[in-house]
């Protein structure tokens, strides 16, 4: 097993790519903080997260449920200390949590510009403090940020703020890499479309037509993402630290 005896706290992992990993990483011997926020976009991400520990279980593995938000820096201190209560230690932590709203460049509000920005950058910028913190007292650790292809390139109006907080993410993602070496990893994950809850509303046409760009022609599986971050959180990556994995099956 690649995670065995490790511990991890899994941000946003009540469902898609969260809820992937969080499982992935159980059957990998992790033991894992599964991250969740009650919200309009997600109001059983509770009854989730507890459903997804349950899961865990029966795999042989251990986990605990922590209500979160992630852009509130006293959520982010319990969260962490939950996880130290439970399980004593800190090794790895997936920064997956984040927001979008697709919404035409000049409808959208300051209020929905300052969520997207404080769940999805300043979030990973609070875990990855304080998580990193515990990490360092062990003297080692991994850190994997979601940011994605949009934080690369991007010629998305209507997700301009989503598109500079995974910019934000990748740019972070090289900071702290410097910050935290040689001690700590930290590495991000840029999926392109993946086939999750935020995606299943997009117009069927749109949709087509994304596809077409893709050379594999589909949106990827949560589980192939999950598969990406195993790889970063493992000894398999033990020299890689400050680098983006582009994961989107190819796209023009």
């Amino acid at each position: 097993m690649k995670l065995k005896n490790k511990i991890a706290i899994i941000t946003g992992a009540s469902r898609g790519i969260g809820k992937s990993t969080a499982l992935l990483f159980a059957k990998e011997g992790a033991r894992v903080a599964v991250n969740y926020h009650i919200s309009d976009i997600e109001p059983n991400a509770e009854e989730n997260a507890f459903s997804i520990v349950d899961e865990i279980k029966k795999i042989g593995s251990d986990a605990i449920a922590i209500g979160c938000d992630v852009s509130k820096e006293n959520d982010v201190k319990e969260m962490v200390q939950k996880t130290i209560d439970a399980f004593g230690k800190i090794d790895i932590l997936v920064n997956n949590a984040g927001v979008v709203f697709d919404v035409p460049l000049f409808e959208k509000t300051v209020e929905q510009w300052e969520q997207t920005l404080n769940v999805n950058l300043i979030g990973t910028f609070l875990c990855s403090k304080y998580a990193s913190e515990q990490m360092l007292k062990n003297g080692n650790g991994k850190i994997i940020n979601i940011s994605s292809t949009n934080g690369i390139n991007s010629f998305s109006p209507e997700s301009a703020d989503y598109d500079a907080s995974k910019a934000g993410i990748i740019n972070l993602t090289y900071n702290l890499a410097k910050e935290l070496a040689p001690q700590i990893q930290v590495n991000s994950v840029a999926p392109g479309w993946v086939d999750t809850d935020m995606n299943k509303y997009l117009p069927k046409d749109f949709v087509d037509e994304e596809i077409k760009k893709i050379y594999l022609k589909r949106f990827a599986k949560p589980e192939e993402i999950a598969k990406a971050i195993l790889f970063l959180a493992s000894d398999d990556a033990s020299y890689i630290t400050g680098s983006i994995l582009k994961v989107d099956g190819g796209y023009d």
